[in-house]
């Protein structure tokens, strides 16, 4: 089971991830986009993280909502409301929940990506944060199929999504800001991207530090 509190570390180490790379999303952006990735991220998850202990009391539903809408109202750029969405999503699968099974994480997480999808309107390959989210939401939902822990499950989608962020690189991009430069976007790992695996990411951490040390 992933618990409320776990939860609650898995936004603060995600945006203490977007605060130590912020310089580095930021060059990134710089390469292909407004130069602005790693800075509207910083700000929009330090606001959310104030956000928390107004709500640390309520169910995970609520929890992630309440990240949903001040990243929509503070995050500037593409990044506020496909992030925004992804939370929001994330949140209505998982309403009234004070702790998840694997399979619930699953639904919030293939939520989350559906949120993506349909607001983004990009596909795998065309050199987004659906380059991670995509294949990271297979990988879990093997993951379960199989009978893995959500540890193992997470391990399996963060060992995906890395590769997902790594695949980015060779892309033309073929959405948002970067397509503009279209063969010239070649060469360049995705912000969006990026910062979809260092959220991923972050959850692994929390999930690899919660675990019961092996006498």
């Amino acid at each position: 089971m992933v618990t409320k509190e776990q939860i609650l570390q898995w936004l603060q180490t995600f945006a203490a991830q977007i605060e130590q790379n912020k310089d580095y999303l930021t060059q990134l952006d710089a390469a292909i986009g407004d130069a602005d990735h790693g800075i509207n991220m910083e700000r929009g998850f330090k606001k959310a993280i104030a956000q928390l202990s107004t709500v640390a009391d309520k169910d995970i539903g609520s929890i992630l909502k309440t990240v949903s809408m001040t990243l929509i109202s503070s995050v500037g750029g593409a990044s506020g409301p496909l992030y925004g969405t992804l939370f929001l999503r994330a949140s209505t699968t998982v309403a009234g929940k004070e702790e998840l099974t694997a399979e619930n994480m699953l639904e919030m997480l293939k939520a989350g990506l559906d949120g993506v999808l349909g607001r983004g309107k990009a596909t795998q390959g065309d050199k987004t944060m659906i380059d991670v989210l995509s294949p990271a939401v297979m990988a879990f939902q093997q993951a379960v199929s199989d009978g893995k822990s959500t540890l193992e499950a997470m391990q399996q989608s963060v060992a995906a999504a890395e590769q997902g962020v790594k695949d980015t690189t060779p892309m033309i991009a073929k959405k948002g800001r970067a397509s503009y430069l279209g063969e010239r976007s070649v060469g360049h790992q995705d912000p969006g991207a990026t910062s979809s695996y260092l959220m991923l990411k972050s959850l692994l951490i929390v999930l690899e530090n919660s675990r019961a040390p092996v006498h």
